[in-house]
């Protein structure tokens, strides 16, 4: 964790709660609105990745640290998963699709790097 005094500091979470606002705005839309079940688990995957980022911080080990993060890469994974039903769906359009994909998979990237970084060397 070394340089980081809080979590708020951290590029991936930084970018996750950026990624959550454009979640929520976009399962506003009155398609996606009305189909409840995944409209709430979209949101639930999205907040879990930068949720889970926070509290592994929090959690002053770096082996916890690690484990969190990749429960968050897990998250970005099931939320790229659910984008793709929602643009089958037609509740997101091409371009929303493409803009959300690309966010969420930089975010993942990142917390590759950091779990990277984090994880002991031989």
């Amino acid at each position: 964790m070394g340089r980081f005094k809080s979590f708020e500091e951290i590029n991936s979470w930084q970018k996750a709660r950026i990624f959550n606002k454009r979640i929520y705005e976009i399962t506003e839309s009155p398609k996606f609105n009305k189909d409840v079940e995944l409209n709430r688990q979209i949101k639930r995957a999205s907040i879990s990745i930068s949720s889970n980022i926070a509290e592994g911080f929090e959690r002053n080990t770096d082996k916890e640290f690690i484990y969190f993060l990749y429960v968050a890469k897990a998250s970005a994974a099931e939320v790229r998963s659910q984008l793709y039903l929602a643009l089958d769906l037609e509740y997101i359009t091409i371009n929303e699709f493409q803009e959300l994909i690309e966010l969420v998979t930089e975010i993942s990237k990142l917390l590759s790097g950091f779990i990277k970084y984090l994880s002991p060397k031989p």
